[in-house]
């Protein structure tokens, strides 16, 4: 299967200077295409398909006006007319939204490179209009004889480069386990497990939250385009960073733990964008980040032959008895511990994770 290796590289100031021109290309191309392609919608009713944009790219080169596309490469610029269109595809499909324009402040720099705009001599990457290879810390090998297909290349909001390598690898499957676990998300702590443990949650933003606080206000003195404000804003945005990084750190090790351990998992499917308009709870949600724990947990099973059960978000995992099957009337949120009729006792977040596996183990 296909899988996607990222690295931390470190430019020279030609090779920034020349991707942040083909950044900006990208997003302009982007834009001008979902711009003529909504006009046409609009106005006259029809649909635009990648070959029309394609063929308007070649013409919008050829002006004078527009010239500076020429001066990148052509794959990149390809690429964002093929993701629009994706775009596109998905939003008629009614599984996305309509596509939004790019932004030069908001949207992530990022453009990708296909086979024929890179080449790849013994471990060594350089792109198209570049000369020299770029300076890749190779944090962790590829796989033995792996050539990467796709290459992206993009900028975090900190300044810092990467480099993400897509390769063809074959992913030995891990033993059968003859566990099963459920699986219920909270704030207090990230994970409870059906077995009765309870994966603390590091809480990573409120770490750093006097510092993030700190750098903000100090973002907030500074005038509007000034030099300070762009220093202050990269201070922020390395506090971000910093935040983001630990945080997936730790999402990595325990879902890869909990594949490893379990042949099937059982989650709640959790609706986490209508949930994150609790203004009570919503810095909680997002820090805990249960989306990406799921996707975590979804492509690692994948990769190692395990089963993931997403369990209905309407199912009463809270107020069902894992002893007796009694459903309660009500569980407000503030009742941590509660005792059944059948005598039962339990912590909601445990009787939840239990209710969860059985649920999960039927669907299976």
């Amino acid at each position: 299967m296909k899988r996607a290796y990222k690295y931390r590289f470190y430019p020279t100031p030609e090779q920034a200077e020349e991707l942040a021109r083909t950044f900006g290309c990208v997003r302009y191309v982007y834009n001008k295409a979902l711009e003529d392609r909504t006009r046409a919608y609009t106005l006259e009713g029809r649909r635009v398909s990648y070959v029309e944009s394609s063929a308007a790219l070649t013409r919008w080169k050829k002006t004078p006006e527009l010239a500076f596309l020429a001066e990148v490469s052509s794959v990149p610029l390809q690429q964002a007319l093929r993701h629009l269109q994706a775009a596109f595809a998905n939003f008629f499909a009614r599984r996305a939204k309509y596509p939004t324009f790019k932004s030069r402040k908001k949207s992530r720099a990022s453009a990708e490179y296909t086979r024929s705009a890179f080449r790849w001599r013994e471990g060594r990457l350089t792109l198209a209009k570049m000369e020299a290879p770029l300076a890749i810390v190779w944090s962790r090998p590829l796989p033995e004889g792996a050539e990467p297909s796709t290459v992206t290349v993009s900028r975090d909001a900190a300044g810092r480069w990467f480099v993400s390598l897509l390769v063809e690898e074959k992913i030995a499957l891990l033993p059968p386990a003859r566990q099963a676990v459920g699986v219920d998300a909270g704030i207090t702590a990230l994970a409870t497990l059906s077995t009765g443990e309870k994966i603390v949650n590091p809480r990573h933003e409120r770490r750093d939250r006097r510092a993030l606080a700190k750098a903000q206000r100090a973002l907030a003195r500074t005038a509007k385009g000034s030099n300070n404000r762009a220093k202050a804003r990269m201070r922020v945005a390395h506090i971000y960073a910093r935040i983001a990084d630990r945080r997936r750190d730790h999402l990595h090790k325990v879902t890869t733990r909990l594949v490893r351990e379990n042949q099937v998992i059982a989650v709640e499917n959790l609706t986490v964008r209508t949930m994150v308009k609790n203004g009570r709870l919503a810095r909680a949600i997002s820090d805990v980040s249960w989306r990406e724990l799921r996707s975590m947990l979804e492509y690692k099973a994948a990769w190692y032959g395990r089963t993931l059960v997403a369990v209905d978000r309407w199912f009463p995992s809270s107020k069902l008895c894992s002893a007796c099957g009694t459903l309660q009337k009500a569980m407000p949120l503030n009742i941590r511990t509660w005792t059944c009729a059948c005598g039962a006792f339990h912590d909601r977040d445990v009787n939840a994770a239990k209710n969860l596996l059985a649920a999960g183990l039927a669907e299976s």
